[in-house]
């Protein structure tokens, strides 16, 4: 059966209005403000007292977040040149954004000079403030009905371009793409501090490299840690001990028993061991090297007794520590 041309174009009719109510068309000063956006470097909408009025009207499809400020040199308001490039970077990284969302959300800003009495008005007596006004009209209107405007609150948050960002995303269509852009200054003193090092070490292993690679270096350095830490050092420092302690027959710096020690034991010690140690490496390292015969036998001879002597020291100083101790060697 054919249906009459006119109930055919009336079901056009009927299949179109969904399309139509799901997809409206911005209106003319929606547009307007687009296109003020697109032409703004950084997405920045510069408002005057008119125009302030127009985007923040109570008839608005879009969302609004409007920077006031003082920028004039007549002002000298720090806070607002320290904030300023960063409200633009957030306006920037939002010019990103699909033109379906861009178009739906704007930055803006008005001057002090531009409009006296908006601050007037909000009674604002200083800078800056930065104002969210949501949409409250059409789909971007809040689900809750809640289109008060809302403040960016600066003495909770910091004045910087990330922390901005994140507080707005919540209220924008989409969340802001905003990254922070690499800190060229931080880049280019980590490697000038990575070259001077690589070069500083460069020139130390030209002229020193012999001394770093020579086993008298190492066997030294072996030695002398091995001597500290054998004497006791780290005990006093960590129980901060003294150096001696005064009793009833004079000043001591042996103390009695195994748990304690004082620091004047630990430089006694320091020293027995050390020689010691030069002793033994004399006797064995130095000693074979001599030429003559007649004079390497009295190295032998000078060096043993110097061991037989240093180990008795060291023995003498054991007992004062421990009187019971019954043996000796020379004394």
């Amino acid at each position: 059966m054919l249906l009459p041309v006119k109930h055919i174009f009336s079901f056009f009719l009927l299949a179109l209005v969904p399309r139509v109510l799901a997809d409206p068309k911005p209106s003319a000063e929606a547009l307007r403000f687009s296109a003020l956006a697109a032409s703004s470097p950084d997405g920045v909408i510069k408002l005057d007292s008119k125009t302030f009025d127009a985007i923040t009207t109570g008839y608005r499809e879009w969302s609004v977040v409007v920077q006031l400020t003082a920028l004039g040199s007549d002002f000298k308001c720090a806070p607002c040149k320290q904030f300023d490039p960063n409200f633009r970077a957030v306006s920037k990284a939002w010019k990103k954004v699909p033109a379906k969302d861009r178009d739906t959300h704007f930055f803006a800003t008005l001057d002090f000079q531009d409009g006296r009495d908006i601050f007037q008005r909000l009674g604002l007596n200083s800078a800056p403030f930065v104002n969210f006004y949501p949409a409250k009209l059409g789909p971007r209107a809040p689900a809750s009905g809640k289109t008060d405007p809302w403040s960016y609150d600066f003495n909770s948050n910091a004045f910087d371009a990330l922390t901005l960002a994140e507080q707005l995303s919540p209220s924008t269509p989409v969340p802001i793409p905003y990254k922070e852009p690499p800190n060229y200054a931080l880049i280019a003193s980590a490697g000038a501090t990575f070259l001077f090092i690589l070069i500083t070490a460069r020139f130390f292993w030209m002229f020193f490299s012999s001394v770093f690679l020579s086993r008298w270096t190492w066997g030294f350095v072996t030695i002398a840690t091995s001597i500290v830490m054998c004497s006791g050092f780290m005990f006093v420092r960590i129980r901060n001990m003294p150096l001696a302690v005064t009793t009833k027959t004079g000043a001591s710096w042996v103390a009695n028993g195994f748990q304690t020690q004082y620091g004047g034991e630990t430089y006694a010690m320091s020293l027995l061991y050390g020689a010691l140690a030069f002793s033994f490496v004399s006797l064995t390292l130095l000693v074979p090297k001599i030429p003559t015969a007649g004079r390497q036998r009295a190295g032998v001879y000078l060096w043993t007794t110097a061991l037989m002597v240093l180990y008795s020291l060291l023995i003498t100083l054991f007992r004062l520590k421990n009187p019971g101790y019954p043996f000796g060697l020379i004394f």
